[in-house]
């Protein structure tokens, strides 16, 4: 590969991670009822079922546990010592007296701002599960026939024409996820922090409410309990092209704002990173279903598929789940049109729920959840944490009445009144595979690689071209048992970059230097991080996140479980120059 910096950590970098330009304060800070000084940074290092958001790592960071028994006096209050998350609490749903004006930022258009509150209402009923006679089956776009068709058009018809301060109009609707993705909300308690319902544990709940919602609301429309809303299921060959039905320019359906370059019958790339790639349909087939394949049966605990904790007071974007990630973000970028000034619809936040196509490529991410917790595996379950389960937000439903409902009320479809129409599933049978048997045992890929640049200890990383980190493991040569307790994974610590800004990095372990390019049905690609533009919330700050990436699998079929580093290559597929890397290091996960 040319133009590859090499760079190795030392051992020291197993137990501490380099440190973070900034700290955000704790809620314990936030919230303490007494004055409080330290030089030090409280943190949430305490793991509440490896539920914890934490950024990043540090010697002057001290455990919150610690704190909290040391003053469980001073408060009187001794489950405090007992619950080391007693002062946590869900994310509550948002004050809509409070919301004000989304921010939408380019470099090179400069800053909007966007009208996208919902109406205010006086009253706020929490919800319950609906009553139905029997269960809706929503169905794969690409197999309705013309009488299914006639309904569903006709519904978002009627959808559109209702009056502009409906709640339930489509606009009114779209602007439901521009104000919860770009800023336009704060979180209740907390006026300096974003309420955001990415790159988090909140991901697959909010979404499956509100295309709950947004279905329920075309049912009423046409008179329909039953009616269920179809699902791009771009997971599988038979749904990679854009379903024909949003191709209709006569059609409620259609939207003009698309890549021209992707309409049926082009298939979809699910690792797209802004140019199309010169790829053989087979090879495009194989590296779609690899990458599925990765990405639902090898991340195997709620945080690694579910994304990270996201808790009232938390900074947002602690890190994304899986599915979140990959393909959900791709697929949004591929649809969005490029000659559009923010990449309108799909391509922004702010803008995506304006396709019609939006709802069904969200019902095939909300499809991922049931499907991931069908696979074997004791830890594919969802968090019982309550600072999850309690999560809430508002929605209006199919009577414009607005309600508050909780993750806990979501996490079976079935409750909910539907299924998702079953089709076959032959990513679950390709596995990625090594580009060639390995040579020799545990010895460090990385004394086999070129090191013609090797910079020690050098954080943060701009990623303006691939670099590659020798990264020590604490475990090696772990048995099944251990592996099945704990994962191994690979974590990129304080990814820094403009929110604005679209991104998307691969990350490769033990590639070698000089070879073709890996790509997702290599065993040897680790994952990627993706970004799609958003606001620029709290004064601009940049996103600082993480990505976590499961890595047992990968280690086992490269034969390198045995070695006492890995190389990791980090490859800069879309904006260049934009992202930096804070530290990077092994963790074992639980959950």
């Amino acid at each position: 590969m040319a133009s590859t910096v090499i760079f190795s950590l030392p051992n020291s970098a197993i137990q501490t991670s380099f440190l973070p330009g900034t700290h955000q304060l704790s809620r314990f800070n936030k919230k303490r009822p007494f004055n409080f000084v330290s030089d030090k940074v409280v943190s949430c290092r305490a793991s509440n079922g490896n539920e914890n958001n934490e950024h990043s790592s540090s010697p002057n960071r001290f455990d919150r546990r610690d704190v909290l028994v040391g003053l469980g006096s001073v408060y009187g209050a001794t489950n405090l010592v007992s619950d080391p998350f007693a002062l946590a609490a869900p994310i509550s749903a948002p004050d809509l007296d409070l919301c004000q004006k989304a921010t939408v930022t380019s470099k090179t258009a400069g800053t909007i701002k966007v009208a996208c509150c919902p109406p205010k209402s006086a009253k706020i009923i929490d919800f319950k599960p609906p009553k139905f006679s029997k269960m809706r089956y929503r169905p794969a776009a690409q197999l309705v026939g013309p009488e299914y068709l006639d309904k569903f058009t006709k519904a978002v018809e009627l959808m559109k024409a209702l009056p502009e301060d409906d709640p339930r109009s489509f606009m009114q609707q779209a602007d439901v996820h521009c104000a919860y993705c770009n800023g336009a909300y704060d979180q209740v308690g907390f006026p300096d922090l974003e309420l955001q319902v990415h790159f988090s544990w909140l991901f697959f709940p909010f979404h499956r409410l509100y295309i709950y919602f947004w279905e329920r609301i075309l049912g009423k429309l046409i008179d329909d309990p039953d009616f269920a809303i179809p699902y791009w299921n771009w997971d599988t060959p038979a749904g990679y092209a854009l379903p024909a039905i949003y191709n209709d320019p006569k059609s409620p359906l259609y939207d003009e704002k698309r890549n021209v370059n992707h309409l049926p019958p082009v298939l979809i790339d699910l690792d797209y990173a802004g140019v199309d790639e010169e790829i053989s349909k087979r090879d495009l087939i194989k590296s779609n279903l690899s990458l599925m394949y990765r990405q639902v049966v090898t991340y195997k605990t709620p945080s690694l598929f579910l994304g990270a904790a996201y808790r009232a007071g938390d900074p947002p974007a602690p890190g994304m789940g899986s599915i979140e990630n990959v393909p959900h973000t791709p697929v949004h970028r591929w649809v969005g049109d490029p000659r559009q000034t923010f990449n309108e619809d799909m391509g922004n936040f702010y803008s995506a729920a304006r396709d019609p196509v939006f709802f069904a490529h969200h019902a095939n991410v909300d499809r991922m959840w049931p499907i991931w917790k069908s696979l074997p595996g004791k830890k594919r379950r969802d968090f019982t944490t309550t600072d999850w389960l309690d999560a809430s937000f508002l929605f209006y439903d199919e009577n414009a009445n607005l309600v508050r409902a909780k993750v806990r009320d979501v996490l079976d479809t079935k409750p909910l009144g539907y299924e998702y129409q079953k089709v076959d599933l032959p990513w679950l049978n390709t596995k990625p595979a090594p580009r060639r048997p390995r040579q020799g045992k545990g010895q460090a890929k990385a004394a086999e690689t070129s090191k013609t640049t090797v910079i020690s200890n050098t954080f943060p990383i701009v990623l303006e071209k691939p670099v590659r980190i020798e990264v020590p493991r604490p475990k090696k040569s772990r048995t099944k048992l251990e592996k099945e307790d704990e994962e191994e994974v690979l974590v990129l610590q304080n990814i820094k970059l403009d929110r604005n800004v679209a991104v998307k990095f691969d990350v490769y372990i033990n590639e070698e230097d000089g070879e073709t390019p890996t790509e997702p049905a290599d065993s040897e690609f680790a994952g990627s991080f993706t970004n799609l533009p958003r606001t620029q919330h709290s004064g601009g700050k940049k996103l600082d996140t993480k990505l976590t990436l499961p890595i047992s699998d990968l280690l086992e079929d490269l034969d390198a479980e045995g070695d006492d580093s890995i190389v990791v290559t980090l490859v800069p597929k879309l904006g260049k120059g934009q992202v930096s890397i804070g530290n990077i290091k092994i963790e074992y996960v639980r959950d």
